[in-house]
């Protein structure tokens, strides 16, 4: 916590957090008033007066920036994430792998099991 209150105003990354959190406020619950009290469509496509909201939704996407802080302050997050991502891709490979061979195996005992009690029920 900050002995004097007013020292919060000089550290960047609670003024980012504070704008980004306020941000959010004014999308969720401003926004979703004015569109209600007004009937403006917050839709991207249409062409009325909605483009302050449409920047406004724009803006959310600064949230981004504090991800990339918190992987330049823990750089073995990093090492960590290309690992899994790594991983990922040969989970992938491995799962599509059994269930090609789980669908096959199916298939010949369907098959193999037709004039049988087991094929019958």
């Amino acid at each position: 916590a900050f002995r004097l209150k007013l020292d919060v105003l000089k550290d960047r990354w609670f003024v980012f957090d504070s704008i980004l959190m306020l941000t959010m406020v004014l999308e969720t619950w401003v926004m979703s008033f004015y569109i209600y009290m007004t009937g403006v469509s917050a839709s991207l496509g249409s062409g009325n007066s909605s483009s302050a909201l449409r920047l406004v939704r724009i803006l959310r996407l600064s949230r981004v920036a504090r991800v990339a802080k918190v992987l330049r302050a823990l750089p073995d997050l990093m090492i960590l994430l290309k690992g899994l991502l790594a991983a990922v891709r040969s989970v992938f490979f491995t799962f599509c792998l059994l269930v090609l061979v789980i669908y096959i195996f199916a298939i010949a005992i369907k098959q193999l099991s037709d004039d049988t009690y087991m094929g019958s029920k």
